[in-house]
């Protein structure tokens, strides 16, 4: 019988599940990872739902380091970062592969393997919208100083976009709010970013979230009226606009905010 391990939809979550799953090996090749929520039941299988727990996920992260390597572990980590409800079966699939090779370390370069296929796929889009979102990231400045940018991203890029800005922004306190999770990733200055679900903010968030400092309203109008002013007309292009710059991410974007 199957054996389906449901888990959380976040890294801890995930990994715990592989980590009961690689336990009884007895089961490889009867057995996969679900997500809770998107759960299509099926004869035949067992459900166990798993509690994310730090020490298993840490556990499969040291397996992972240490066996596949630096690469595998990056390509995984970004597809459990991805809004496919699959991304579970194909890493645990992806991990269970790797076993049965030679050079396990080269297990992304088998794209024969759907699991390993899936994982590549999960893992490039995750990593261009995050790449694309550190040029389209827009920070405003609150009254208390911090800076704040919102975001709506269709994957969960906040721990890319975290260590991406901690590293340009080291000495800065900073915040971004992915508005489609109710998640933020926090960084003070001189210390390690974190990622805070909304209800552990404190309240009145969005009223506080809204007060700009005036020299940050004084910048967003002459920011806005630069971009008017460098514009023609008459070269004007919507279709390779929205090419190089896609309409979800303008409404976050101080130059198209009205």
């Amino acid at each position: 019988m199957k054996t389906i391990y449901i888990c959380t939809d976040s890294i801890t979550g995930i990994f715990s599940a592989v980590y009961e799953a690689w336990k009884d090996r007895r089961r490889e090749g009867a057995s996969g990872i679900a997500i809770q929520g998107s759960v299509e039941p099926e004869l035949f299988c067992e459900y166990r739902e798993i509690l994310e727990k730090e020490s298993k996920a840490e556990a499969v992260e040291r397996m992972i380091l240490g066996n596949l390597g630096q690469d595998v572990y990056h390509h995984i980590y970004y597809a459990a970062l991805s809004r496919d409800d699959q991304k579970g079966e194909a890493i645990l699939g992806t991990l269970l592969a790797a076993r049965k090779i030679r050079q396990p370390r080269k297990i992304m370069e088998h794209l024969g393997n759907s699991s390993v296929e899936k994982v590549f796929e999960l893992s490039r889009a995750v990593g261009n919208e995050a790449h694309l979102l550190t040029g389209f990231v827009r920070f405003q400045e609150l009254e208390n100083g911090i800076l704040f940018a919102d975001i709506t991203p269709k994957n969960q890029v906040l721990p890319c976009l975290g260590a991406h800005f901690q590293e340009r922004f080291p000495l800065e306190n900073w915040m971004i709010r992915d508005k489609n999770r109710d998640m933020f990733v926090v960084h003070e200055s001189g210390r390690r970013w974190v990622l805070v679900q909304e209800e552990d903010m404190e309240g009145r968030l969005d009223a506080r979230l809204s007060r700009l400092s005036d020299q940050e309203e004084e910048m967003q109008k002459l920011w806005r009226e630069f971009c008017n002013t460098i514009s023609i007309k008459e070269r004007e292009n919507p279709k390779c606009q929205r090419t190089h710059l896609p309409l979800r991410y303008r409404p976050n974007m101080t130059e198209f905010v009205r």
